[in-house]
């Protein structure tokens, strides 16, 4: 009996423990990596330079079933719906014509892979990614030496100090798994930050090199199939961009830049009414 109870209250930690770990180790080195360049033009590093991407074997696979009860429509030809006739609307004022197009393409990729301010977000986020990966892989060694004191000391040691050593050990893998999680998320918002100064910067440069050369439709190069050199507006707009934006400033290691962004919470202070305002009026004359 002393054996199953000791068993039974053995299973919650094990569960835990183990779902700590499937966690952190399920996507292999990059659980922490997020979406850092997955928005907007933000190209270095695919991945970034001197950082493995994790093996995709790493990653667990789901397995995608049909519901129960419907068959597999796969087999089955694709529903056709006909379209309803194009109703005839009548026409609408004439309006002033769009101006005769001058077209410019660029290659942004291009543009983003040679910035300055791109390459520097790269690096320094990459740093921080590889300092949180070495902090996790740390504490989860920590928790398996813990796992493992507690299984050699658990013939020497009563129920009630059983109870505590597993419930140190249950917080500590909460408490580490909560501020993991929390430095990820300030990374990710330092990241998105930096690329949405980065995107909007480039616009702006886009839109000055355009409108020195006179062009007002610019097109991404790979959409293209055939165009000029003159065409080209790449070159041009990174000269400009770096010269605008050679640096960024990002947030500090650990500090959420949204932080800085956020409107404040606390009303402003009013100033207090003038003294006069409580001057009574003075007693009627004696008659």
């Amino acid at each position: 009996m002393k054996s199953f109870s000791s068993r039974a209250s053995r299973a919650p930690l094990r569960r835990l423990l183990l779902g700590a770990v499937a966690i952190c180790f399920a996507s292999g080195p990059g659980w922490f990596a997020g979406p850092a360049q997955a928005q907007g033009y933000f190209i270095p590093g695919q991945p970034p330079a001197g950082r493995a991407a994790p093996h995709p074997a790493a990653r667990p696979q789901a397995v995608q079933t049909p519901p129960i009860g419907i068959p597999d429509q796969q087999a089955e030809p694709p529903i056709q719906v006909p379209m309803p006739p194009v109703p005839d609307l009548p026409p609408l004022p004439k309006g002033p014509s769009p101006p005769a197009a001058v077209i410019g393409v660029i290659a942004v990729p291009d543009v983003m892979r040679v910035s300055l301010a791109a390459q520097q977000v790269d690096r320094i986020i990459g740093e921080r990614r590889a300092k949180l990966n070495a902090d996790a892989q740390a504490e989860q060694n920590v928790w398996r030496s813990m796992q493992q004191a507690l299984a050699n000391d658990r013939a020497k040691l009563s129920p009630e100090q059983m109870r505590a050593r597993e419930k140190a050990l249950q917080d500590r893998i909460t408490n580490a798994t909560k501020t993991l999680r929390s430095r990820d998320r300030i990374i990710q918002e330092a990241t998105q930050v930096a690329i949405n100064a980065i995107n909007a910067n480039l616009l702006a440069v886009i839109r000055q090199v355009a409108e020195s050369r006179n062009i007002n439709l610019v097109m991404p190069r790979q959409g293209t199939i055939l165009n000029t050199p003159e065409f080209d507006l790449t070159e041009q707009v990174v000269a400009v961009f770096n010269k605008l934006m050679p640096t960024i400033e990002i947030a500090p290691d650990g500090v959420s830049p949204l932080t800085a962004l956020a409107p404040p919470t606390t009303a402003p202070v009013v100033a207090a009414p003038a003294a006069a305002a409580h001057i009574t009026a003075p007693p009627p004359a004696k008659k």
